[in-house]
């Protein structure tokens, strides 16, 4: 089992001090926007994965006129208790710590608690960039594998070093070239791993997420997926030797598995230019649903499921749907927000689902 139980905040966004009990395994949360539903859901992922979910800058989350932050969480793991607790010194420095044990890196936490979050700007999944799509991939192997997450730093480490190198080396109009020789041998380790854990976990998650998008659309529409990558069809340290005549000009990385994409079609067509507006929402539950079946797979129990506002522009059929998937196909804990109270406790009830409801 899985679940927190107790969350306390301090001088965290909206909320000077408040403390909230979970009795429940379906907690809603209600309220009229800016009492702090949205701002919950982000206390509880930073104790999950140490950092906001909706903004970069640990700075922005601090109340107005305030310094610094604690979030504090009792969690119940496996049938012991545990404490997490993150704080933001009034000095900027950032520590997190478990039962009271400080983490001297973050990365080490991420994992501990799995979770997942369905949010407005999340559609940005479907029709956004791919770096979106890769940032989704990323977190969600990160959370499965430690040795991902490492090589993932590196990686980004490596290559913000060498596009940084290649802008210098064009201001200064320079031919020694022998510094990127090192940064390439050191960006292809890292670079390889993550590709090769990529592209072996795709195999199983695309059909996956295609299988539970029809089951949540409740159609037969023909959906496809595929990873494309550069790695594909050629050796790392040789594409980068092709490749850095292009770099020096273009004074950045121009190949690699930062440029990595999952192709989305609705028959042969791109899915996010071609979709409706109620495909895209199916896509994204599924995308989402997948990493929770994914997680409770490989943790041997189900993730936190945070949804964020999620039933705005969807009908009732739809919401009904995903209620009877993440609520009564589901035995993890679920946090849902709504501005309805009436809505999701209509829906709850009509699924003989117990919850828990707090209003703000």
């Amino acid at each position: 089992m899985f679940q927190l139980r107790h969350i306390s905040l301090t001088r965290f966004k909206n909320y000077r001090s408040r403390s909230f009990d979970f009795t429940k395994r379906i907690i809603c949360i209600c309220g009229n926007n800016g009492t702090g539903k949205t701002s919950l859901l982000d206390a509880i992922h930073y104790l999950c994965f140490t950092k906001s979910y909706f903004t970069r800058s640990d700075s922005y989350n601090v109340l107005q006129g305030q310094n610094g932050f604690r979030i504090e969480g009792n969690f119940l793991l496996n049938d012991k208790f545990e404490k997490a607790v993150c704080i933001l010194r009034e000095s900027g420095k950032k520590e997190f710590s478990l039962n009271d044990n400080l983490y001297e890196k973050f990365s080490k936490h991420i994992g501990h608690y799995p979770c997942v979050v369905i949010a407005p700007d999340d559609a940005q999944l479907i029709t956004g960039g791919s770096e979106e799509r890769r940032k989704f991939l990323d977190a969600l192997l990160s959370q499965l594998d430690s040795e991902y997450l490492k090589h993932l730093i590196a990686y980004s480490k490596i290559l913000q070093q060498r596009n940084a190198l290649l802008r210098t080396l064009a201001e200064q109009n320079s031919r020694d070239l022998s510094l990127l020789d090192v940064l390439d041998e050191q960006l292809i380790i890292p670079g390889s791993y993550i590709f090769q854990k990529r592209k072996e976990f795709l195999i199983a998650f695309l059909p996956l997420m295609k299988q539970l998008y029809q089951e949540i659309s409740r159609q037969l529409e023909e959906i496809n997926f595929s990873y494309e990558s550069e790695l594909m069809n050629a050796d790392f340290g040789e594409l980068l030797k092709v490749c850095r005549q292009k770099d020096c000009k273009a004074q950045r990385s121009t190949c690699g598995i930062h440029r990595d994409e999952i192709e989305m079609y609705l028959g042969n067509l791109p899915f996010r230019y071609n979709a409706s507006q109620g495909q895209r929402k199916s896509l994204l539950f599924a995308m989402k649903s997948a990493e929770m079946e994914i997680l409770k797979k490989e943790k041997g129990f189900p993730p936190l499921l945070l949804l964020d506002d999620v039933f705005e522009k969807l009908d009732e059929n739809r919401i009904a749907n995903l209620l009877q998937k993440v609520c009564a196909n589901n035995d993890g804990q679920v946090f849902i927000t709504d501005t309805n109270r009436q809505r999701v406790e209509q829906h709850l009830k009509e699924q003989a689902q117990s919850y828990q409801l707090i209003e703000l």
